[in-house]
């Protein structure tokens, strides 16, 4: 195996020593290089020896002198320097199932990748790992692997994930634990299937791993697009109040037995039970904040505090729209308010956006088109400008789920649109208009 060289850095540590693009990289040091993790971990250190095969076919040993750590300034095909691996599930449900045609390319691909998991914080089903990846993780003690686990029945996961590896890839998550590589796990939960006893035997598997440093629990998102998928249930305020019992009871086993919580539900069961989301100190470090889990408090707790910063003043007639998802709109309501207390003369219009996009189950922010924006908003009166949170745009941050862009929504609706970030300071200062 090697890994072709697609540019060289002006300036860097690989052009002095007169890398060129064709190049490939073979190993470091001995150590055979197939991918961005083997690269990245043998180029740290000051002294290497790299086997080139050059672009003409013969195959050198360059020794190469650099700074610990320096970057060879090298660059490759890919990020990964090999193709993102996709997933081989056909998990009951997977949301990019229910998504419906005519998106752009690159959201309907599943990926199912490690290195995504340990660069990116991707969680992975084991489903899809080579014995290769499992050893390079142990043997360099790569740290932390994030694991959709769902549930720890080896015969409801093949079930759940309509693989029939799926149940003996447990026995991957146990070996990591116990060569003591730190875990996250992921429980998609569905009702009448790993909720319930089952939800129970997964908590109690979970919380006995040493090394499993936090569990999240979030519910199945159902779209209006499951015509000829698996049914399934949402949750109501009743089976989603179990879940948060359950889950809230493994998390006091835990505070007690390692001194952490470590199992935690996330916000949507909270806003679905009608119960009151915890304060920021339930949720220690945030450990699982990607999935959903204490954003709403520490969004909250930040924006109070940001206000207490802020002195009472007085603006001239400042009208601001701001849009976000249903589930959202209590907190992004009770913020506003006390925005318009802190400074009078501001009036702030919060709109929650119903998703017909996807269906009305859908209710995270992170989900909104622009479209369902435009048919929402069209013709009010949204004052001098409208708030959209960073969630609702890919990560360029120029478009939106269904590709319309930030200038077109602007356009559509006669308005000037801002980006606020989705934490509690940005928001009151984009609110308030401070830096």
């Amino acid at each position: 195996m090697s890994v072709k060289i697609t540019g060289v850095e002006k300036d860097s540590v690989a052009e002095d020593y007169g890398f060129e693009p064709g190049d490939s990289i073979v190993a470091i040091d001995g150590n055979d290089i197939m991918d961005v993790l083997d690269y990245r971990f043998y180029q740290n250190n000051d002294t290497l020896d790299i086997t080139v095969l050059t672009k003409s076919g013969e195959t050198v040993t360059v020794t190469v002198e650099k700074e610990e750590y320096e970057d060879l300034g090298l660059q490759f095909e890919t990020y990964l320097m090999d193709k993102k691996r996709s997933c081989k599930n056909k998990c009951i449900f997977c949301f990019i199932d229910q998504m419906p045609k005519g998106l752009r390319e690159s959201l309907y691909f599943k990926d199912d990748d490690s290195r995504l998991s340990f660069l990116f914080g991707n969680y992975i089903t084991l489903t899809n790992i080579t014995e290769h990846e499992i050893e390079r993780i142990i043997r360099l003690h790569i740290s932390p692997i994030n694991i959709s686990v769902h549930t720890t029945n080896p015969e409801l996961r093949v079930k759940m994930m309509k693989n029939r590896f799926a149940g003996d890839a447990l026995k991957i998550m146990y070996r990591l634990n116990d060569a003591g590589i730190k875990l996250n796990g992921q429980l998609v939960l569905c009702p009448g299937y790993n909720d319930g006893e089952e939800l129970e035997k997964s908590l109690k598997d979970l919380c006995e791993l040493e090394n499993m440093q936090s569990v999240s629990a979030v519910p199945v998102g159902i779209t209006k697009y499951r015509d000829g998928l698996e049914h399934l249930d949402p949750f109501d305020k009743q089976s989603a109040a179990r879940v948060i019992d359950t889950i809230e009871k493994y998390g006091e086993i835990c505070l007690k037995k390692y001194g952490q919580r470590r199992v935690y539900a996330s916000d949507e069961f909270y806003i679905t039970a009608g119960r009151d989301i915890p304060p920021v100190e339930f949720y220690e470090d945030f450990p699982q904040i990607e999935n959903g889990v204490g954003m709403w408090s520490m969004m909250r707790d930040s924006a109070l505090k940001r206000l207490d910063e802020i002195k009472e003043y007085e603006i001239k007639d400042r009208k601001v729209s701001i849009v976000t998802g249903m589930a959202s709109l209590k907190l992004i309501d009770e913020l506003s308010k006390k925005c318009e207390e802190k400074c009078r003369g501001l009036e702030v219009n919060v709109f929650g956006i119903k998703n017909n996009f996807f269906g009305e189950r859908i209710t995270v922010a992170g989900l909104i088109t622009a479209t369902d924006i435009i048919d929402q908003l069209k013709g009010k009166d949204l004052g001098c400008e409208l708030l959209i949170p960073s969630a609702m745009l890919r990560s360029e941050r120029d478009l939106f789920l269904d590709d319309i862009s930030i200038s077109e929504l602007s356009k559509a609706l006669g308005v000037k649109v801002s980006v606020s970030e989705c934490n509690g300071i940005d928001f009151v200062n984009a609110l308030l208009q401070k830096e």
